[in-house]
């Protein structure tokens, strides 16, 4: 059977990097875990994503206090995933922020998403807590809010779909940073197990119009410059929209799932193979392209068995992608030992909070949820956007395209790849 863990010989932590972004505006990096943004205004401090662990977080919180001994006011989570999220409380946050569809997401799938996520990055998790629960928020959006640090402004926005159904990246107009999370990569491959892939290029183009200056993707190094920014912004997109088109190919054509992966992985192979966590993430990522290209809207619970399930109906296709390739993919720490069950009774971050602090649902989160061409004009007609945020393109947006041309592009995909 095709081992579904992470055995690269990376160490979480190790090899720390503290960019400075722009005024006010920081980026905590190392091997083996995601990013953590940190804005810094007179009045305190705002954490963007918190880390897989408390100590991983307190790795983060020693460099911020090398720089300000003020309070963290807020820790914006960008979406539901463990690794972003189950150091939250180590910073000791006045509000842990995220939006009304992650806080939905963590209550319907977070307890599953930290036992897969433990036993298939079991180094990335050493050392939390065995009973650790899921990092809820304490105060959630709909769409956007603008946060005043003290001559900072920091405004969190919800831009639709994508990486999961309720990222939020956060935007520093002043210093033209903007911290994406897991919706864009640089030097990693993104993971798709949780993503609406029709809808991400439209998260991408919305972020391309604030023309930041610099960047935080999910996990590595920053893009700094416009021309890096733009570049991590459309190679995200690259791998996206091959990923989804290959697949729709596929299933047009009738392939099975283990069909399927081996000509997504012979699309994608040759400009990706090298990058972070490709062989780690791919099938996960092609299982739900397929999915989608079915018809299935929302992403499917990822369990233990269903993965196992996964990698055992693959075995044969993931052996002869990784027979043919001839380049070393660099993957995120971690052994095979399964880690025991985080308990689903455990105390939640933030729980301590009052019910008056929560947002409830919205008629704006549901619609998003929906997926139609009604659901995206509601979409953009209640972005809380100012009109100083988003400088339009010069040209229209290329992923307008018609369902002909999606099928041309899709065959189009799988010709290149042979």
């Amino acid at each position: 059977m095709v081992e579904m863990t992470n055995r690269s010989e990376v160490v979480p932590g190790e090899n720390e990097r503290f960019e400075e972004l722009g005024r006010g505006c920081y980026a905590y990096s190392a091997d083996g875990c995601s990013n953590t943004g940190v804005v810094i205004g007179s009045k305190g401090v705002l954490i963007v994503d918190a880390q897989a662990t408390p100590a991983l977080a307190e790795k983060v919180l020693k460099k911020v206090r090398e720089l300000t001994d003020k309070p963290v006011k807020q820790v914006v989570l960008t979406h539901f995933h463990a690794d972003n999220t189950l150091g939250a409380l180590a910073f000791e946050p006045e509000e842990i922020i995220a939006s009304d569809l992650t806080k939905r997401m963590m209550e319907t799938r977070g307890v599953e998403e930290i036992r897969v996520a433990r036993e298939r990055d079991t180094a990335l998790f050493n050392g939390l807590p065995v009973r650790a629960g899921v990092s809820k928020p304490s105060m959630t959006i709909a769409s956007s809010m603008t946060i005043d640090l003290g001559g900072v402004e920091v405004r969190l926005m919800h831009l639709g779909r994508a990486h999961t159904m309720g990222d939020l990246v956060v935007w520093v107009p002043q210093s033209g940073v903007i911290f994406a999370g897991d919706l864009v990569q640089k030097a990693a491959v993104p993971y798709c197990g949780d993503a609406h892939l029709a809808d991400w290029p439209r998260a991408l183009d919305r972020i391309t119009a604030f023309r930041p200056t610099a960047l935080m993707p999910g996990r590595g190094k920053s893009a700094v410059g416009a021309q890096a920014v733009a570049t991590a912004v459309e190679t995200t997109r690259d791998f996206v929209i091959t990923l989804r088109d290959a697949a729709a190919a596929c299933v047009e054509r009738g392939l099975g799932l283990k069909e399927t992966f081996q000509a997504v992985y012979d699309a994608l192979a040759g400009r990706f193979g090298s990058r972070t966590d490709f062989e780690f993430h791919l099938p996960i990522s092609v299982a739900r392209a397929y999915d989608e290209a079915l018809g299935l809207d929302q992403p499917q619970v990822w369990t233990r068995e269903r993965i196992v399930d996964l990698y055992d109906a693959l075995d044969g296709a993931v052996a002869t992608a990784d027979a043919t390739s001839n380049q070393t993919v660099e993957d995120t720490a971690s052994s095979d030992a399964p880690s025991q069950e985080a308990d689903a009774e455990a105390p939640l971050a933030g729980s301590e909070a009052k019910a008056s602090d929560l947002v409830s649902d919205s008629e704006f989160a549901a619609s998003l949820a929906l997926g139609s061409e009604e659901d995206v004009a509601a979409d953009d007609e209640d972005m809380e956007l100012s009109a100083g945020d988003i400088v339009e393109d010069d040209k229209p947006s290329d992923k307008a395209e018609t369902a002909s041309s999606d099928k041309t592009s899709a065959d189009k995909v799988l010709e290149d790849a042979r």
